[in-house]
């Protein structure tokens, strides 16, 4: 397992720019290269009502847009809490963007009173994430929010 305090010492070094957009890339760069077994990480954001638009992302060519009533992510989105799923294929209206995808953690970004966007990282391992992993990446988010100006980004 990663030493997530480690990891959000690094990232905090790392995002040496207040710019949100350079940030999302240099996240989900830096998880895929921090944490094992993935296959994709990357981040929606919130840019159209109740629907999650692409960011940017680590991995293969992902699905756009999200409304916030289907999958893991438009779980995330409107309940506003962490979604950690073991197996994708046990949810009704997983959204199929990668079938080899099994296990999936999705962490909302909420800046002021609203939903930013979302973190979804995605793994072939079935049960990849623990709370552990949950606290770790939640911990990451939190170090990206600390780290961005949101004011500037319409």
């Amino acid at each position: 397992m990663p030493d997530y305090t480690l990891l959000a010492r690094q990232l905090e070094a790392l995002l040496d720019t207040r710019d949100w957009l350079t940030n999302t890339a240099q996240t989900c760069a830096f998880i895929v290269q921090e944490v094992a077994d993935l296959n994709w990480a990357g981040f929606y954001l919130q840019r159209q009502p109740e629907t999650l638009i692409l960011g940017p992302f680590q991995g293969k060519p992902a699905c756009n847009p999200i409304p916030f009533d289907k999958g893991v992510c438009g779980a995330a989105a409107r309940s506003r809490q962490t979604q950690r799923v073991d197996d994708v294929h046990g949810i009704a209206d997983h959204i199929a963007c990668d079938a080899a995808s099994r296990a999936e953690l999705v962490v909302p970004i909420i800046v002021g009173e609203r939903i930013w966007g979302v973190l979804d990282l995605d793994s072939p391992r079935a049960a990849r994430f623990s709370v552990d992993d949950q606290a770790g990446i939640e911990r990451l988010v939190e170090v990206f929010i600390d780290a961005s100006d949101f004011d500037r980004e319409r």
